[in-house]
């Protein structure tokens, strides 16, 4: 399904919220989105969205293709929503990946940007006859990414719709108003976590783990058992404040002693692009079922030989046996923890 119109309009005041001389500018798409139509879909008129990708390099370029359709000019690789496209974040990527042969794996989100639109582009598309299209605007919606690994990826073009393809520099920018918001960001192409989530053990080599709600394509890790945390907001100032944030939100009254940050790994979003995520560790030895849930279904501790009859990602798996294989000459045993009362949480 396309991208629904709120969450489009969300998107859209968001970034007003943040460019707010904007709104004058952005008037057409704003009473787009007041009508009873699609504004995501190409037949909309008299303008609708389009996605680009501003896929950048480790020395700070900013991949350029040519479109065949306007004649060979330069432009990041973008184009029209598709049915398919289950966000406007997830059009950008099908296009990259279609025009440049770059899959979304290769990619992830900067810091500064998050999931948010750098720019929204309002520019004017002429008549095509040949397409039965009367002259329009395109209201595009342009969204960063960096490239995971230090060498950048094989481009394979889709000579149908492009013509070639360059790396330019952030001040060579074609386009005025990306290459203004791309300087004043900042952005140098290196990938940093933009997710935090935690390891909890008790000291005595279990684990508490979250089951979450099944709600595929919604839900990252839909259905399985995880680590607590989350994404961060461009409000964190960060990762811990991020972690923090997040189990305010999901289990308000677990408490952690000794949390700390533990390893860098990398997971794959709902809509494929790669995520870098910080975990931290932290001690608890309470019982989860005093906890007040507000997302997932339960949180139970297990011991890592029993991760194997449990629905949870390789990564997850094996990152708990990583941290059980480190700790185990400081495990105490799990009869000094069960032979007295039980420990609470040090709220």
């Amino acid at each position: 399904m396309p991208p629904k119109s709120s969450a489009t309009r969300r998107t859209v005041e968001a970034y007003l919220d943040r460019h707010p001389c904007e709104r004058d500018a952005l008037a057409g798409l704003l009473a787009g989105l007041d009508r009873p139509v699609d504004v995501t879909a190409r037949t909309t008129l008299p303008g609708h969205v389009t996605c680009s990708a501003v896929v950048i390099d480790r020395h700070g370029q900013v991949l350029h293709i040519g479109h065949r359709a306007t004649g060979g000019l330069m432009l990041t690789p973008g184009g029209h929503i598709e049915p398919e496209d289950r966000t406007l974040l997830a059009a950008a990527l099908r296009e990259v990946s279609e025009e440049a042969g770059i899959p979304p794996g290769a990619l992830c989100l900067s810091r500064q940007m998050l999931g948010s639109p750098i720019d929204i582009n309002v520019h004017d598309i002429g008549a095509n006859p040949a397409k039965g299209e009367p002259a329009h605007q395109h209201y595009d919606f342009r969204y960063v990414f960096y490239l995971v690994d230090e060498e950048p990826p094989t481009i394979t073009l889709q000579y149908e719709e492009v013509s070639g393809a360059m790396w330019l520099a952030l001040a060579d920018v074609t386009s005025p108003t990306l290459r203004a918001k791309l300087l004043k960001a900042q952005l140098d192409g290196h990938p940093e976590p933009v997710n935090a989530s935690v390891l909890v053990h008790d000291g005595a080599g279990r684990y508490l783990l979250h089951l979450r709600d099944h709600k595929p394509g919604v839900i990252w890790g839909s259905g399985a058992f995880d680590l607590l945390g989350g994404g961060r907001t461009r409000e964190d100032q960060n990762l811990k404040g991020t972690l923090l944030r997040e189990l305010s939100e999901e289990v308000p009254d677990l408490c952690l002693e000794e949390l700390g940050p533990y390893a860098v790994e990398r997971a794959t979003s709902i809509d494929g692009f790669s995520v870098p995520i910080q975990v931290f560790t932290g001690r608890w030895r309470g019982n989860p079922d005093r906890l007040r849930l507000h997302e997932g279904v339960l949180l139970r501790w297990f011991a890592p030989e029993e991760l194997d009859r449990l629905r949870i990602s390789p990564e997850t798996r094996d990152l708990i046996y990583r941290h059980a294989a480190e700790s185990a000459a400081d495990v105490q045993p799990a009869s000094v923890l069960s032979s007295g009362t039980e420990v609470a949480g040090p709220c």
